[in-house]
């Protein structure tokens, strides 16, 4: 079987435009805060069409503190799965006092999902806006792309770029293959 290449992407914050509260970056809590980014759509068409399978793997740790309902972020991932190219969202609800192996920084959810898709971990990216999903992906093998934001200066990555469409660009351009 040959492995499939895949670039797996946070959901808040590269998928979606993260909120600010008390001016910390947060996720969206309700349907009127969940806004597509501009561009995601062709962004991963590009890595589609490229042959890269897609993935999200994001925390969601709202749930668990009771701030969003479990419904709220059903169908807030029924919108990334019906309007962009992806084939898969892998979410962990917990926070951290769960100690769960699938809560970023911990790798569970790229690892689960490498042996579930037959994933070449070494062959991927993994593309975030945090210190977490930098460390999930070294956990599991894959290099780590950060997008710059104001609020994550200092995070390091493999690569750092200014946009998911940079992203792309760095990925399709054979970097580091």
């Amino acid at each position: 079987m040959t492995l499939q290449r895949t670039v797996f992407l946070d959901r808040d914050g590269v998928i979606n435009k993260v909120v600010f509260r008390d001016g910390r970056p947060t996720s969206p809590r309700n349907l009127a805060e969940f806004e597509i980014e501009d561009g995601v759509e062709e962004s991963l068409n590009r890595l589609r069409d490229a042959g890269f399978k897609l993935f999200v793997v994001s925390n969601q740790p709202d749930i668990a503190r009771g701030l969003m309902p479990r419904e709220t972020l059903r169908v807030m991932t029924e919108k990334i799965l019906t309007t962009l190219p992806v084939d898969e969202v892998k979410v962990c609800p917990h926070d951290d006092r769960e100690c769960c192996n699938c809560r970023k920084p911990k790798p569970g959810m790229l690892v689960d999902l490498a042996r579930e898709h037959g994933v070449e971990l070494g062959g991927s990216y993994l593309i975030g806006d945090s210190w977490k999903d930098t460390l999930a992906a070294g956990a599991a093998g894959c290099r780590s792309i950060i997008l710059d934001r104001p609020y994550n200066q200092g995070t390091p990555a493999s690569r750092r770029v200014a946009n998911l469409g940079a992203a792309v660009e760095f990925i399709l351009g054979g970097a580091g293959k």
